[in-house]
Formats: structure tokens, C-alpha cells, sequence
């Protein structure tokens, strides 16, 4: 473990790369000896300090979610960061790209919880009922240091969250089955991704569920109104200034931006 006083350097390290926009070098490099504790701590003082300069917790964001991106990252589980409210965007919005330092975009599902949910041995099922709302949403993510990234270095940068963008059609969780929604992903009317909500986890709920059981080891869990990202079931994809972006869900509707 690292000592608290390199925690708040590794944060101060994130903070200033996010400010500058500029990528620090490799956490895992600057302090060699960075555990998966050690990261989730340095998470905490980023946003902390976020919070002190005016932001509010809006909820969580679960990565990691596909097997092959943990077995790209050598992790056996997902891992999760902190969605803050001065990141949320609407469909239609024009988004700075000069906001981010290499922004990549993913096909979500969010959802909005309608009561609090803690662990511990949190199901999917659990999941289901306490959730008020399922509407489709992107992640914009986005890297604070320098690649290749140990899972360490992702974890400690807020899960590489950068900002959501939320539209589309608002149901009800049991108005669909949540395994089975699809979408595309055009990127200037060109498709290129697609894929459907079973690819996370097998039910997009288990992220969460995963989640809340996190949460629970460290004394906290999911509160009624907050925002949920279970993850991606899509590549990312690189974005760039000038991209017009447009993620056909079928029948839950569409999300579209533009990147100015």
C-alpha cells in the first residue's frame, strides 16, 4: 500500500492533467507499488476535490463489464468511478472536444434509480426493483495519463469517465427485456459499432449489482434518484472535433451530438 501522502499526489497528478489537458505520466510508473486499494483511494481524494470545487455526485459509472477488455486489462472483474453533474449532456448537445484530451464514446444503458439499493449479496433482481427508469445513454471516456494503462492507472482516473450524454426513450424497467435492447453507433452516417445489452455480463443489471456490493465493502451504496452506468456493449470509438455522432436504439429511440 501506498502511503497517504502519495495517494494525494496521484490525485493532485490526475487533477492537474484534467485542468491542463494534458496526460501525466502512468500512475503505476510514478508509484510502482499502486495496489487496486490504493487506486480506488486516490479515485476518492480526485473526487473529493472535485466536489469542493463545486460539483455533485450524480452517481456511478461500472467499466470493465466485457470479458474481453478484462482480459485485456488482466482483471477479473469490472471496476467502477463516479459520474458529477458538470458531465451530463442531453441529446442534441454540441460537445467541446477541446473539453477532453482523447475522447472515445461507448453505447450504455443508464439507470435511474428509484429508491436506494445497498448490499451486501445485492442481485439482479434487486437491481431491477429498485430501479425507477432505464433510458438510453453514451460515455464519452476519456484518458488523464499517459497509455499503456495498468488497471490501476484507469481505476485511479475515475474509471477513464469523462462526461454522458442521456436521450432516447425513458421505460420503465420491465417495460422491455433489458437483455435484448440494441443499438448502432454511426459516426458521420457511417455505422461503426453495434451491439446488444446481453454482451454485459449477460444481464446489464449484474454490472450493478456487482456494484452495489462494491460499495458495500466500503460503507456506502446507491441512492434513490442517482444515475447508473452499467457499461458499454460496444467498442469505443475515437472522436474527434467535427464528428456528428448517432446511436439508433430501435424502439427506445436515438441519441444525437456533435462534437464542435
Amino acid at each position: 500500500m501506498l502511503t497517504e501522502e502519495d495517494h494525494r499526489k496521484a490525485a493532485e497528478a490526475i487533477l492537474k492533467a484534467e485542468r491542463e489537458r494534458v496526460p501525466c505520466p502512468q500512475l503505476s510508473k510514478t508509484f510502482p507499488g499502486m495496489k487496486i486499494a490504493d487506486a480506488y483511494r486516490v479515485q476518492d481524494l480526485w473526487a473529493e476535490a472535485r466536489i469542493a470545487n463545486g460539483a455533485r455526485l450524480a452517481g456511478h459509472k461500472i467499466g470493465l463489464t466485457s470479458r474481453a477488455m478484462q482480459m485485456a486489462s488482466k482483471i477479473t472483474e469490472p471496476d467502477y468511478g463516479r459520474i458529477l453533474d458538470d458531465a451530463l449532456y442531453n441529446d442534441g448537445a454540441r460537445i467541446k472536444a477541446d473539453d477532453f484530451i482523447k475522447p472515445r464514446l461507448e453505447v450504455e444503458l443508464a439507470f435511474i434509480m428509484g429508491e436506494d439499493l445497498s448490499g451486501p449479496a445485492c442481485r439482479v433482481h434487486d437491481v431491477m426493483r429498485a430501479t425507477e427508469f432505464v433510458v438510453p445513454a453514451l460515455e464519452i471516456i476519456d484518458y488523464r495519463t499517459e497509455v499503456p494503462r495498468a488497471i490501476v492507472d484507469t481505476i485511479a482516473d475515475n474509471a477513464a469517465f469523462g462526461a454522458i450524454v442521456l436521450g432516447g426513450r425513458t421505460i420503465r424497467p420491465f417495460d422491455v427485456d433489458v437483455r435484448w435492447i440494441g443499438a448502432t453507433l454511426s459516426q458521420n452516417g457511417i455505422i461503426e459499432e453495434s451491439g446488444v445489452s446481453a454482451a454485459i455480463m449477460g444481464h446489464p443489471g449484474a454490472g450493478i449489482a456487482w456494484l452495489v456490493n462494491k460499495l458495500h465493502d466500503v460503507g456506502a451504496g446507491l441512492k434513490k434518484g442517482q444515475i447508473v452506468l452499467g457499461g458499454s456493449f460496444t467498442r469505443p470509438v475515437d472522436i474527434r472535433k467535427g464528428d456528428v455522432i448517432h446511436a439508433d436504439y430501435g424502439p427506445l429511440g436515438a441519441i444525437g451530438v456533435s462534437f464542435i
